[in-house]
């Protein structure tokens, strides 16, 4: 990516304009209407869940998530569209200062409790897969609303240590969004986004861990059960069926959480890495792009949650295993009257069951 005329106006993260430099006020309204209509269907699914039944620990979590992808999409977005509706940057408008330094601990607050959230959720389906009878006993959703109090509150004391000259809120081209100094000067800043960096780190590898031993597990879990083999033709062919349907839908929502997880979060872990251990020229256009990916993660969430909700995981099943419908000129072309292939499809099938039933133990 070469640098543009912009890029070299804000090259340096303190520098302060008046008007936004560059950029599409279009995507970012696009993005914001996004985040909240995925969010609010999501939370209607759970809603809709929580009469059928109880909410479990990991749905305690998810709603958790979902809210907070909510409300931070609610408190950080329309700064963002004022600033494009006005020409202004952040630090341009009234107050500027403090409406940067709430950009930034907003953004790093919300980057921090959603890692630290999918990783809570990653660690539960480890427990209650890998270790059922633990989790049976000492895990219920009670401890959903003290989990997540606990994971708001170290984000908050990690957030405010700039406010006390550890660490920096910056504001980035094209001036419409402020975050941590990614690429600090001094030494405190340098500790400070490092150890965001390696937080971050800790957390992903923790979720990819706690992943893959639960698709292990589940893999083994199905093995298990088809060795087994108990009970008559048709229950065996029932049971495998239905733990083969639970377990693509763990599978298919976790390999995608992760995917995502890592896609959106990884390339921000790169570049405070890269910042701090080479003396290159500073590419601060690579830090913003690097920035917007994370915020794609709160983004991208609740639709991954409602493409791969169970019901509508089945209803999609259903809808590919319906027959299709023959059309007129198909008829036409069959050499075989419709009532005699019923016939003798029927007469086949009730000679299948009676073999089975022959042959059954």
């Amino acid at each position: 990516m070469v640098m543009g005329p912009d890029d070299k106006i804000c090259y340096h993260s303190f520098a302060v304009t008046q008007h936004v430099l560059s950029g599409n006020p279009t995507t970012s309204a696009v993005m914001f209407a996004t985040g909240v209509i995925g969010n609010l269907l999501a939370l209607v699914f759970l809603a809709m869940r929580c009469k059928r039944q109880s909410l479990s620990l990991f749905y305690v979590l998810v709603t958790a998530l979902l809210m907070k992808d909510l409300l931070g999409t609610l408190s950080v977005s329309p700064l963002v569209l004022t600033s494009y509706a006005t020409n202004t940057t952040l630090k341009g408008m009234k107050n500027g200062e403090q409406l940067c330094t709430y950009f930034g601990f907003s953004m790093t607050f919300l980057s921090l409790a959603t890692l630290g959230t999918v990783c809570a959720m990653a660690q539960e389906r480890y427990l209650a897969i890998g270790h059922p009878y633990f989790h049976e006993r000492h895990l219920n959703n009670r401890c959903g609303y003290f989990t997540i109090p606990v994971i708001y509150l170290c984000c908050i004391i990690f957030c405010v240590t700039p406010f006390v000259g550890f660490g920096s809120y910056v504001q980035y081209c094209p001036g419409t969004w402020c975050f941590l100094d990614m690429n600090p000067k001094d030494l405190r800043g340098k500790v400070y986004a490092g150890l965001y960096a390696t937080i971050t780190l800790v957390m992903i590898s923790g979720t990819v861990l706690c992943n893959i031993s639960v698709i292990y597990h589940l893999v083994k879990m199905r093995q298990r059960r088809r060795a087994r083999g108990q009970g008559s033709r048709q229950k065996r062919f029932y049971q495998r069926s239905l733990s083969l349907t639970e377990e693509v839908e763990h599978l298919l929502l976790l390999s995608f959480i992760t995917v995502v997880f890592c896609i959106c979060s990884f390339p921000l872990v790169l570049r405070v890495y890269f910042n701090l251990t080479t003396r290159a020229e500073e590419k601060h256009y690579a830090d913003l792009a690097a920035l917007r990916m994370l915020s794609f993660n709160s983004i991208i969430d609740p639709w991954v949650f409602i493409i791969f909700n169970p019901s509508v995981l089945r209803f999609f099943w259903r809808q590919l295993r319906r027959p299709r419908a023959l059309q007129p000129s198909e008829i036409k072309a069959c050499p075989i009257q419709p009532k005699l292939v019923n016939s003798s499809s029927s007469t086949m099938e009730t000679a299948n069951m009676n073999a089975d039933l022959r042959h059954d133990p």
